[in-house]
């Protein structure tokens, strides 16, 4: 997963016309830390998508516009829009994110 720490790379990265994946989180989190234990079989099983990895507390305004209030939170975004966003209360077992990528992509 690559990691994006400038806006206008955040920018360029969404306005694909594929789907990609943004996983929000920080360092100081610990349901980022639970979730970095199970999400690389989910990358693998994903791999025909791209995946970002944003350090929320890099890019607050980022978060901020596209209301990532608790975080770790994945979010989908196609054509520069955001087409779905898993809320961190939704995001602490492989089933639930797994559920929302089956229901989203």
């Amino acid at each position: 997963m690559e990691s994006i720490h400038k806006l206008d790379v955040f920018q360029d990265v969404i306005q694909s016309e594929q789907p990609v994946l943004i996983k929000f989180q920080a360092d100081w989190c610990p349901d980022c830390r639970r979730m970095d234990m199970f999400i690389g079989d989910i990358l693998e099983e994903y791999k025909e998508y791209k995946w970002y990895d944003i350090n929320r507390d890099e890019l607050p305004e980022v978060a901020d516009k596209y209301e990532v209030m608790g975080i770790p939170s994945i979010l989908i975004f196609k054509k520069g829009e955001k087409i779905a966003h898993l809320h961190s209360a939704y995001a602490k077992t492989p089933e639930e994110v797994e559920e929302f990528l089956q229901n989203q992509l």
